[in-house]
């Protein structure tokens, strides 16, 4: 969760524009069950445990929180990582014309190099790149 203490962190804001009708590709992201198919970012084999969800991320198991599905995109999740440090992710899907735009918020964790941070970006741009290659490829 954010330290109210600290200055803002740096940020990118990374999106994709799909197209195929925003709802469908907000049921297809906010089901925590899909993530393994397009967010390799979370990790690998998910497993439900009540409200949170694991995943075996690239440095040990990740617990990940998703907020609760809603009528306005909104995929926001918080990803604790194996130190126990939280990681809020701010993910929106919003309707652009007839198709959709994904938006994810990537924050600068604390210590970050320039190079880990851009490796970050461009993970979470290839995983943006593999949702949109699913939704417009599926019916």
């Amino acid at each position: 969760m954010p330290n109210r203490d600290q200055p803002p962190a740096e940020t990118r804001i990374i999106h994709v524009s799909i197209a195929r009708d925003w709802r469908a590709v907000y049921d297809f992201a906010a089901d925590p069950a899909n993530m393994a198919r397009w967010a390799a970012g979370l990790g690998t084999n998910p497993v439900r445990w009540g409200d949170l969800w694991t995943a075996d991320g690239p440095d040990g198991p990740v617990t990940i929180r998703f907020v609760p599905r809603n009528e306005f995109g909104v995929l926001d999740h918080v990803v604790t990582l194996p130190t126990g440090m939280d990681v809020a992710v701010p993910l929106r899907v919003v309707a652009n014309g007839g198709g959709a735009e994904v938006i994810l918020t990537l924050f600068r964790l604390a210590g970050m190099s320039d190079a880990d941070f851009a490796r970050d970006a461009g993970a979470v741009a290839r995983d943006l790149a593999s949702l949109k290659a699913i939704m417009e490829t599926t019916a």
